[in-house]
């Protein structure tokens, strides 16, 4: 009978350890709706938050059509992260779809935006919805960094018990985020302010351009679903000629021809590819936010000291 007692005894200890350890190890569901944010929320959540993405990695955000499997995994979440500023034209549908009733954090809020006063007529068509600040807010650090500040506060509200840890991640990654903007200001110093021209497959990079005094023109608007006329990318070309502009870049979202036309009729050359609205995979160069930055400062640097 002893012997009995004591069995139960370890069993129920065993039982009890196991439905401990397990209710430790449950991490907190967390989807955002493209890598760039999934990423700034992995550095923000640690191994307490795991991170989905609806866009994949060098998916495009403007084009993207969700399917049930992405209502479920919504429905599933303890936490949304999207951008806001109407570059999820399909985002709120999804929610509508899936049932979620929680959290929404608009990443962006907060940020320093770019007035769209001066796009084109065809201009932030996407979906039906008319945008009236650049979306990509992002490409600035600066901006990046008030969208670590929003993840964090989100995650805070979410999961009070882990507040702490949440703080800290989010200090120490606005810190790298703080060293790598110093980092890149110091990289476009080196570069002559008339030599700091350059193009772009659509206007995704204009918050980076604003930051490091870089002018750039593109064939697109602030949407890939916008398609540029033949005159307006006779009259990109001729600005190219006119003012010297050297260097060409894809971006890993964009159909490339468009531009390889270009630079073959301008005569300018393909200066590589950046990364816009999306990371690379993970055996890429960007696979991460703060390598999207090397990458790109790295790519465009170069190009203008040739």
């Amino acid at each position: 009978m002893q012997r009995f007692t004591i069995i139960a005894f370890m069993t129920l200890c065993v039982t009890l350890f196991s439905v401990a350890t397990g209710a430790a190890e449950k991490k907190l569901s967390l989807v955002a709706t493209f890598t760039i944010l999934a990423d700034m929320a992995r550095n923000v959540g640690g191994d307490l938050v795991e991170v989905k993405s609806l866009v994949g990695a060098n998916g495009d955000v403007h084009a993207f059509e969700p399917t049930p499997a992405d209502a479920k995994g919504l429905s599933q979440a303890s936490l949304v992260v999207a951008n806001g500023l109407g570059l999820e034209g399909w985002v709120d549908r999804l929610i509508k779809t899936s049932g979620y009733k929680g959290t929404v954090c608009v990443a962006s809020n907060g940020a320093k935006l770019r007035d769209m006063d001066k796009a084109k007529e065809n201009d932030s068509q996407s979906h039906g919805h008319k945008e009236v600040s650049d979306p990509h807010a992002w490409q600035d650090l600066a901006n990046g960094r008030v969208y670590v500040i929003n993840i964090a506060a989100a995650l805070v509200a979410a999961d009070p018990a882990n507040a702490d840890t949440y703080r800290k991640n989010a200090e120490a990654y606005n810190a790298k985020l703080s060293e790598l903007d110093a980092w890149a200001k110091a990289e476009f110093a080196t570069i002559p302010t008339p030599l700091r021209r350059m193009i772009t497959s659509h206007d995704a990079l204009g918050y980076f351009g604003a930051a490091y005094g870089i002018e750039i023109h593109s064939p697109m608007s602030f949407s890939t679903e916008s398609e540029p006329s033949a005159g307006q990318v006779a009259k990109l070309i001729r600005q190219i000629r006119k003012d010297k502009i050297s260097a060409v870049f894809i971006e890993n979202v964009t159909d490339p021809r468009l531009l390889e036309q270009i630079a073959k009729e301008s005569g300018a050359r393909l200066g590589g590819e950046l990364y816009s609205d999306a990371l690379s995979k993970p055996t890429g160069p960007a696979a991460t936010y703060i390598d999207m930055f090397k990458n790109n400062v790295g790519s465009v640097v170069g190009a203008m000291k040739k």
